[in-house]
């Protein structure tokens, strides 16, 4: 385990009906992810520290979530916007707070998170994107709808046929994670509410 200058705390009110575990108890592999993820951030989202509670599905989460952002068709703020478009008609707190930083970091954009979670179709963003999330809240809400017309218009916008899998892996993943936030009642952490803001 490395050193650093920021320790790994599993928040007791990282998530509301169920108990945060002690980091102490956790096995190795998570506690070595947790110290990456607190020292990269600064501290320690919350998201692990309620996802620590089956260690073997925080492997697998984020297992999955590390092959969405790093082998991917998508820049990384394309993601953070289909996260942010898809949680807020989800109204999913954490993930619209804790993914409305990324977005202010990833896009370099104050106002774009705020934007997106109130009503994605007015955000300023290019008619690529609308199209892109338009897609993703349409895969949100009604999946059944789903055509190939969806599909073509991706096309038509630019994106590859790589990228139109991302799009919906990302989307489906991030409904998941919504309900799971949701159902457990997981906060964000505050920091997250300022981050990318200036």
């Amino acid at each position: 385990m490395s050193e650093m200058d920021v320790d790994p705390e599993l928040r007791d009110d990282a998530m509301d009906r169920f108990p945060v575990p002690d980091y102490e108890d956790l096995p190795e592999d998570l506690q070595e992810r947790i110290v990456e993820e607190t020292e990269r951030a600064g501290f320690t989202p919350n998201v692990f520290s309620a996802l620590a509670y089956r260690p073997s599905h925080f492997r697998a989460f984020f297992a999955y979530h590390d092959a969405l952002v790093e082998e991917t068709a998508l820049e990384r703020e394309e993601i953070e916007m289909i996260v942010v478009a898809v949680s807020g008609v989800n109204h999913c707190y954490y993930c619209n707070v804790a993914h409305g930083a990324l977005v202010r970091i990833y896009a370099d954009d104050p106002l774009l998170a705020d934007q997106l979670v109130a009503n994605y179709r007015t955000a300023d963003i290019n008619e690529a994107h609308r199209t892109m999330l338009d897609v993703a809240v349409k895969l949100t809400e009604r999946p059944t709808e789903v055509e190939e017309a969806d599909l073509e218009a991706l096309r038509e916008a630019g994106f590859s046929e790589e990228a139109l899998w991302d799009i919906a892996s990302v989307t489906a993943f991030y409904n998941l994670s919504n309900r799971l936030a949701m159902f457990a009642g997981m906060r964000p952490n505050e920091e997250f509410h300022t981050l990318g803001r200036e």
